[in-house]
């Protein structure tokens, strides 16, 4: 969850480093100013009552999204990227993360246990080995050759729309069709 004030200080420091004084005419101090509002007007009802949310923000929120993603580039950059060898290969998908390092497993566990005391809201869950899911790919270090497939979430699969469902005809050739494209797409063989 994104502490509200900090992630709004953390946006601050930002668009200080990527805009300088002003976006599109708006100031640093009125973007923030703004940032607030949207947190702080987040309420919803629970049992006949009124409740306002004091941490994080609106779930699906395009706002929320982006202030966690400016949330943690403060947190990769003062963590992870400093230590990293920068000829690795390094991704980051909001909270999910993935690097190569030909470090020591040991020093690698030093690093991510080092990233976990930045911040009691960021806990990594770590994966070490040849062989890893990121997301919706499965990774496959074979050699120092790097080789992806589709990784099938055991909770996910086999998730499949029933040709008895009502939905339109259009929709059961787009799930095919989607289903191709993405082992295409995350395949780096044909096996």
């Amino acid at each position: 969850m994104l502490p509200q004030e900090e992630s709004l200080k953390i946006l601050g420091e930002f668009l200080q480093e990527h805009y300088c004084d002003r976006v599109n005419e708006t100031s640093i101090d009125t973007i923030i100013e703004l940032g607030r509002i949207v947190l702080q007007a987040n309420v919803f009802v629970y049992g006949n009552k009124f409740y306002r949310q004091i941490i994080g923000g609106a779930m699906g929120s395009a706002f929320t999204l982006t202030l966690a993603n400016i949330f943690m580039w403060k947190w990769e950059k003062q963590t992870l990227r400093s230590k990293l060898p920068t000829h690795e290969i390094y991704g980051r998908y909001i909270d999910d993360v993935f690097f190569t390092s030909n470090d020591s497993e040991e020093n690698i566990k030093r690093i991510l246990e080092e990233a976990n005391r930045f911040h009691p809201n960021i806990k990594l869950e770590y994966h070490i080995g040849q062989n890893l899911p990121f997301l919706d790919i499965n990774l496959h270090n074979n050699n120092g050759q790097l080789l992806s497939s589709v990784y099938h979430k055991s909770a996910a699969e086999p998730a499949v729309l029933s040709f008895l469902s009502d939905h339109p005809r259009h929709i059961f050739r787009n799930v095919i069709q989607t289903a191709l494209m993405r082992a295409i797409r995350y395949s780096s063989t044909l096996e």
